[in-house]
């Protein structure tokens, strides 16, 4: 049995230019960020739709399950199961509130909090992998955050 060949470079499937197809290059470009955070992700005993659920929490302290989808475009079915297992591995706790029992409030446990650092690094490592020393970072990040907001995310 031999193995899959290497799929064709992005530029060789679309030239760079006008017409160039926006979707497929952002589609490309998030699954190869998560290949490249995969195999590190995984010492740490996290998929990368967990790391970006507590990235989330890193960053606002705790959120609810309502505003982790919205963030990260998740509906229930996907983040439920997710949570219950991040849950179930120590790294969050999910409370429902006592006013309004459909709200569930999800914070992360010191354990959970001990991966911020080495799962962090990714950034670091996508930085220096992706060349952004050599294109303005900085306004990409910005020009997709517009993108996002124009779109209603």
């Amino acid at each position: 049995m031999t193995a899959n060949p290497r799929p064709a470079p992005i530029s060789d499937v679309c030239a760079p230019g006008d017409d160039e197809p926006l979707s497929l290059i952002l589609y490309v470009a998030s699954r190869a960020i998560a290949a490249r955070c995969r195999p590190r992700l995984a010492e740490l005993g996290i998929t990368f739709t967990q790391y970006l659920v507590l990235r989330v929490l890193w960053e606002r302290g705790s959120a609810t399950v309502t505003e982790l989808g919205e963030v990260l475009g998740l509906d229930s079915g996907t983040l439920s199961p997710l949570l219950k297992r991040l849950e179930f591995a120590g790294l969050v706790v999910r409370r429902r509130g006592q006013k309004d029992g459909r709200r569930v409030e999800v914070t992360v446990t010191p354990s959970g909090d001990a991966l911020r650092t080495p799962a962090q690094a990714l950034e670091v490592t996508l930085r220096d992998v992706t060349g952004a020393s050599d294109f303005p970072y900085a306004e990409v990040l910005s020009v997709l955050r517009r993108m996002l907001v124009a779109m209603g995310h």
